[in-house]
């Protein structure tokens, strides 16, 4: 039986964690807290409250686990700065990698890597220079995994289940249509952010980089209008850039060809051939349309 490490059981990782135990895997999950650890009591695999930055809380983890032929790190930093991206990222890749040196790394960063801002097609030989810190530490992460024959997953903005930042702006009339919303917007669904990841883990090429995006990257405005057009309402006004996001001043559409060539397809193509059900997991009615 395979065994995976799941280092992070939030949004995505208890999703991944639950699907790679019904493909008959050994799962054990990390959370960072024990109250965090005991709301995912009774799942169907281990989880324990672990520093994954902390090579001594993470040698305790293995004398009671043993090794695992997968770490999937998908922590997130909970929305801090530098500092927390390093210990989260950084010191925690270094320290997964010292403590299960045999296991196949699995890296869950970000398309925010990607600096471009002029709409190009951009795939996993695309500069990835990041002007903020935080994205460069996301880089030094990344270097980590891959010098471990790992790989890194560079994720677009993930939605799903209860989710979705778009949807939730525009149905409390915060949207807006930034400078005419000509941005382009490259998004994931959670459950085939999930399927990439155990493509990857099945028939990834040791150390590359996979983009996980869906088939259509849209523009701001295009999104906004599929919104409008489900919800049957206005779309948003025009307004000014939200620079502090991290993806809020590039615009690139990103490939996901290298993914697809391991035989990946997403269930859901394009944020619009997903909206009904995001829709109805938050409580949100459309006029039946989509």
């Amino acid at each position: 039986m395979p065994s995976l490490l799941i280092a992070g059981c939030g949004f995505l990782g208890e999703a991944a964690a639950g699907f790679f135990c019904a493909q008959g895997w050994r799962v054990v999950g990390l959370t960072a807290s024990a109250e965090s650890a005991a709301r995912l009591a009774g799942q169907p695999y281990a989880v324990l409250a672990a520093d994954i930055s902390s090579a001594k809380s993470l040698t305790t983890v293995r004398e009671q686990q043993g090794g695992f032929d997968a770490v999937l790190h998908c922590a997130s930093s909970g929305g801090g700065d530098a500092s927390a991206y390093r210990k989260v990222y950084v010191e925690g890749m270094r320290a997964l990698a010292q403590t299960f040196p045999g296991a196949r790394l699995l890296f869950t960063s970000s398309t925010s890597v990607y600096s471009q801002v002029d709409g190009e097609l951009v795939d996993e030989s695309s500069p990835a220079e990041p002007i903020r810190e935080t994205g460069r530490q996301l880089l030094e992460a990344e270097a980590l995994t891959l010098q471990a024959q790992g790989n890194v997953l560079r994720l677009a903005g993930i939605y799903g289940p209860g989710r979705s930042v778009l949807l939730r702006k525009f149905v409390e009339g915060r949207a807006a249509l930034e400078n005419g919303g000509s941005r382009w917007i490259n998004q994931i669904h959670r459950d085939d952010a999930v399927q990439a990841i155990f493509a990857i883990a099945q028939s990834g090429k040791p150390g590359a980089t996979y983009n996980v995006v869906d088939d259509q990257p849209a523009t701001q405005r295009e999104v906004y209008e599929w919104i409008a057009q489900f919800l049957g309402r206005s779309i948003p006004p025009e307004g000014p850039a939200d620079l502090n996001r991290k993806r809020g001043w590039t615009s690139k559409r990103v490939s996901n060809a290298r993914l697809r060539a391991l035989g990946w397809r997403p269930q859901y193509p394009s944020y619009w051939a997903a909206l009904p059900g995001v829709a109805g997991s938050l409580g949100v009615a459309g006029t039946g349309a989509g």
